[in-house]
């Protein structure tokens, strides 16, 4: 009898956990972008225009822990470079495959309106893409190699982003 070896994709997505090195980058440098070389806001900078900002804000965290919870439940891990125990597609994950990387997009997008600094929507779209390649792109070829036939019928129908 022979042994096969897993493939490195079914043992975990990466080395390194990219999504939350990538959010604190684009958090600390939309920070300082802003304080070293501001852009004009050109939204409104009204009380309206800082509530919605604000729900931007909620509605990502929000996003990020109901997402983070259904993990939990679903025994599996929550860090991005670790083994996939179980394949969850319940809660956020029954409508978006990554609503955490989507929490923090809108996360981003909320402290933009809220502190009129244009480089939170910058940088929450450099994160968007940074996170595709170094992050998603390997997940799911991690949960392809775990979980075959039912990653890709989850994956025909379930949307990545948006």
């Amino acid at each position: 009898m022979t042994h096969i070896a897993p493939t490195d994709a079914a043992l975990r997505p990466s080395a390194i956990p990219w999504p939350p090195i990538l959010f604190v980058l684009a958090l600390a440098g939309a920070w300082t972008m802003g304080s070293a070389s501001p852009l004009p806001w050109p939204g409104l900078d009204d009380g309206p225009a800082q509530i919605i900002g604000l729900g931007f804000g909620v509605l990502g965290v929000a996003l990020i822990a109901w997402a983070a919870s259904t993990l939990h439940r679903g025994q599996t891990t929550i860090m991005p470079n670790q083994r996939s125990d179980h394949l969850v597609t319940i809660g956020p994950y029954a409508f978006r495959r990554n609503p955490i990387y989507l929490g923090e997009v809108f996360v981003m997008f909320g402290l933009a309106e809220v502190t009129s600094n244009i480089w939170f929507v910058i940088a929450g779209l450099v994160f968007a893409v940074a996170v595709t390649w170094l992050a998603i792109l390997p997940e799911e070829r991690h949960l392809e190699a775990r979980f075959g036939a039912a990653w890709i019928e989850y994956k025909e129908k379930t949307r990545r982003w948006i």
